[in-house]
């Protein structure tokens, strides 16, 4: 019979197609040196990897050598593990190489495919990564394929959860790397926290390519990865120095009521340096030393808490909780908790259970991560029902490979039911027809929970099978791996077993033929998952490479899908169709249903990873300029040049507040912020000049002192230590205060979405709300700098107190639970007893 659909496709051929043949042309070009390179000595195959390095290094385009690389792969991969790359898999390997997703069928050998982009990318001697979706699969295949790279006289490495930085930073060295997603994120976080350029582990981002790439990249999308700090409990730290505070007199800080910030006036300084000295927890007896900058931190959030935040108006206490009062509405607000340690100062202040919060120390998503790449490419057997969100997204066009051998899996229509339990029923009844022949099955579920609860009903049947779940995946690979056996019985949920292939029989070749005859592996879903890719997943575990297979979906109008996503009227058409109790249904209605139910769910997810990005896209800005900036000051050699710039831009707002003041002479704008930046280095009746002086005079007075303070350090310890201090400094300050940030846009986070009430864009109001965050966090980064390198005092000791920081541990615990007698000294050491003194305020 004619189609006309049939002589269109003839006439004007599919994108996809005109990709598959501009690579065919290419595939050509590899197999017309196969008998060339057949001919080369296996001591010859590291030299033709120097030769083409050599020559990529004298200006040749890596797209020129191509064939050459995928043929010297080829013909390694054959002599190594007797494995010739099948053209598909050529193919396969071009897209890779282009920036592209090769889709390939489950079996169609992708790991396989990945070496050719990989030996041609490292090449370039900039490192290739590439991402497995488990840690077991990073160290198989790496030692697999290392072979054949090692062969060629490149090098190979992987990374495991349990290796330390110098393992990790030696397989970075290689010239391919396998990793997990999540361990390449982390290293790259942690990498970033680090102090000194040497103990980085990673060395770029060059080209990666991800193995699973729908698993990475979409399913893992909507989680970010969280570096969270809560390891130091600082419980006693802050009743301690609530407890030390309090015993300040009021002439030892100046409160600014309008800005809610509190300062310590010189004689506080002094106060605070006598009673943290007298209680052993103060370092080198300097209250600004870089080893006292939680202790300045922690000051400063107990002074606020005492004197600025008022209970029964920012704040109440109710039922031995902290609840914060909304300074615009007056109403309570269960649950939010002021950050920066404030609340823990409040519970202090309070008398209250002080508990410890986790806090976020770095985050980033997958997205945002990946993109940090020059290159990346990927390769899923499941990839077109997502192609605009890969391409939306990571700008990655998807490339359909078709498979070596024919497919002749039989895919049967859908069951479905009206109730869960006729459902089961069925499934129960089927796994056992196909047991009785000795016919594998592979049995995917939603969820663990529904896992069980088949296995549970295949256990009261007396049948044999395993569960592949939280409690045995580490033999997850080894499970999947003998799914092909006969009368293998395996329930499991929908992604496990990625990256594993399926023999029919298992090893043996005889019980291969046998299972094949029983008609392969047949999968069964037990309902029909959120997305079409899930179920492509499932299905595609059968039927790889040829073989016999089988593959059928249960549904019933009580699973998750339809009863929240599908037609309410279901039920309705399905009595108009007269399906009696215990009968299925297939038919053209259903089967659209189901789609469209689908369909919503993608949808649905899909704007959820897209809001996360826009909202992650702005942190990710922000994020790129701090450990830009922290990049630049770990590599700077000569670190003074930040505080000489930060000390200009401090005299400059300074000069501004000096212009007001003369003006205005009852302004204390710039007595205030001269204070705060240069602490107790210039007494008050200095301050008091200063703000008389000319703009030059200023000027002189402020660096004179700035650089003697420096020369001290210098004269002390020597130019390089000295420098080493400053930079120390200056990346403590940013990640005190980079933490800080994360946790701020956080809370906005959480909240901001209530703006949509007021007809308002949550984004945008983020944005804007973010970007003053930041130039805030700039500005105090400028101001703090400064601060401590003209107060900081090093102290001239050869031996250092490693015990200090236990030491001071132990006086916090003490002190925290020690209650002050009124007839003790004052810990003021005022030399008055402590009912007359500080206990009397």
């Amino acid at each position: 019979m004619f189609n006309p659909l049939n002589l269109f496709s003839k006439i004007i051929k599919s994108g996809n197609q005109k990709e598959l043949d501009r690579i065919g042309k290419i595939v050509n070009q590899i197999n017309g040196l196969e008998k060339k390179f057949e001919n080369i000595d296996n001591s010859d195959f590291p030299k033709k990897t120097s030769e083409l390095i050599s020559r990529l290094d004298d200006g040749e385009k890596i797209n020129q050598i191509l064939p050459e690389a995928f043929a010297l792969v080829r013909e390694a991969s054959k002599r190594v593990h007797n494995e010739r790359h099948f053209d598909v898999q050529l193919i396969g390997g071009v897209a890779l190489h282009e920036n592209k997703i090769a889709e390939m069928k489950t079996g169609e050998g992708k790991t396989l495919t990945i070496t050719l982009a990989a030996y041609l990318n490292a090449l370039e001697k900039k490192g290739v990564h590439i991402v497995t979706v488990n840690d077991y699969l990073a160290k198989r295949d790496s030692q697999n394929m290392g072979e054949i790279y090692e062969f060629l006289g490149l090098s190979c490495g992987f990374i495991n959860t349990h290796q330390s930085d110098l393992e990790r930073k030696e397989n970075y060295m290689k010239d391919i790397t396998y990793a997990t997603n999540s361990e390449l994120g982390f290293d790259y976080l942690r990498d970033n926290m680090k102090f000194s350029k040497k103990d980085m582990v990673q060395r770029g981002h060059n080209y990666a390519i991800v193995d699973e790439i729908d698993s990475c990249l979409i399913d893992e999308a909507r989680t970010p990865l969280i570096i969270s700090g809560a390891a130091e409990d600082k419980t006693s730290q802050y009743i301690a120095i609530d407890k030390l505070v309090k015993t300040l007199k009021p002439d030892d800080f100046d409160i600014d009521e309008k800005d809610k910030n509190i300062l310590l006036t010189n004689k506080g300084i002094d106060n605070i340096e006598k009673i943290f000295s007298n209680a052993g927890i103060l370092k080198n007896n300097n209250f600004y030393d870089p080893e006292n900058l939680h202790l300045v931190h922690h000051v400063n959030q107990a002074l606020k808490a005492n004197h600025l935040f008022h209970n029964g108006r920012d704040y109440i206490v109710k039922d031995d909780q902290i609840i914060i009062i909304d300074e615009q509405t007056g109403r309570q607000l269960p649950g939010r908790r002021f950050g920066d340690g404030l609340h823990q100062s409040l519970e202090a202040k309070e008398k209250l259970v002080v508990n410890a919060e986790n806090q976020t120390l770095a985050s980033i998503t997958y997205q945002n991560f990946f993109k940090l790449y020059k290159k990346i490419s990927g390769c899923t057997g499941t990839a077109q029902t997502e192609s605009e969100e890969f391409f939306e997204i990571y700008n990655l066009p998807v490339v359909s490979i078709p498979t070596n051998k024919e497919m002749i899996r039989k895919d049967w229509n859908d069951q479905i039911f009206r109730t869960l339990k006729e459902k089961d029923d069925a499934i129960i009844e089927k796994i056992i027809e196909c047991n009785k022949s000795g016919q594998p099955l592979l049995v995917f579920t939603a969820s663990i929970n529904k896992s069980e609860h088949y296995s549970d009903l295949l256990n009261k049947k007396g049948i044999k099978h395993i569960v592949l779940n939280a409690k045995n995946h580490e033999k997850e690979a080894e499970i999947i791996a003998n799914a092909g056996k006969i009368n293998s019985i395996i329930i499991t949920t929908s992604i496990s077993g990625r990256g594993v292939d399926i023999k029919l029989g298992g090893q043996d070749e005889s019980e291969k033929d046998k299972v094949k005859k029983l008609g392969g592996l047949f999968v069964i879903g037990t309902e029909r998952m959120e997305s079409r890719r899930v179920d492509n997943q499932a299905r595609g575990r059968s039927g790889r490479q040829g073989d016999e297979g089988n593959s059928i979906f249960f549904v019933s109008l009580e699973d998750d899908l339809m009863r929240i996503f599908g037609s309410e009227s279901m039920n309705n058409i399905l009595e108009k169709l007269g399906l009696k109790d215990g009968e299925s249904i297939d038919h053209p209605w259903i089967n659209k249903a189901l789609e469209r139910a689908q369909q919503k769910v993608e949808a649905r997810n899909f704007d959820i990873r897209k809001t996360l990005l826009k909202f992650d896209n702005v942190l990710n800005d922000q994020r790129q300029v701090i450990f830009s900036q922290r990049n630049n000051v770990m590599e700077s050699k000569e670190a003074n040049v930040f505080a000489d710039d930060f000390i200009d831009e401090n005299l400059n707002e300074l000069k501004i507040l000096k212009s007001k003041k003369l003006a205005n002479p009852t302004s204390d704008d710039f007595t205030k912020s001269f204070k705060t930046i240069f602490g107790k280095s210039f007494d008050d009746e200095k301050v008091k000049e200063i703000s008389n002086v000319k703009d030059a005079e200023l000027e002189k007075i402020v660096k004179d002192k700035f650089s003697e303070k420096r020369d001290e350090r210098i004269s002390l310890l020597g130019k390089n230590e000295a420098l080493e201090i400053e930079k120390r400094i200056f990346l403590q300050l940013i990640d005190q205060n980079w933490k800080l940030h994360i946790q701020y846009l956080e809370q906005l986070r959480q909240v901001i979405g209530l703006r949509s009430y007021g007809q308002r864009d949550p984004l945008v109001e983020y944005k804007k709300e973010a970007f003053i965050l930041f130039e805030n966090l700039l500005n105090k980064l400028k101001t703090e700098l400064i601060t401590f390198l003209i107060n900081v005092k090093v102290i001239d000791s050869q031996e250092q107190d490693n015990n200090f920081s236990q030491e001071q541990n132990k006086k916090f615990n003490e002190l925290s639970t020690k209650k002050i007698g009124r007839n003790e000294p004052c810990p003021c050491n005022s030399g008055k007893k402590y009912k007359h003194c500080c206990g009397s305020l």
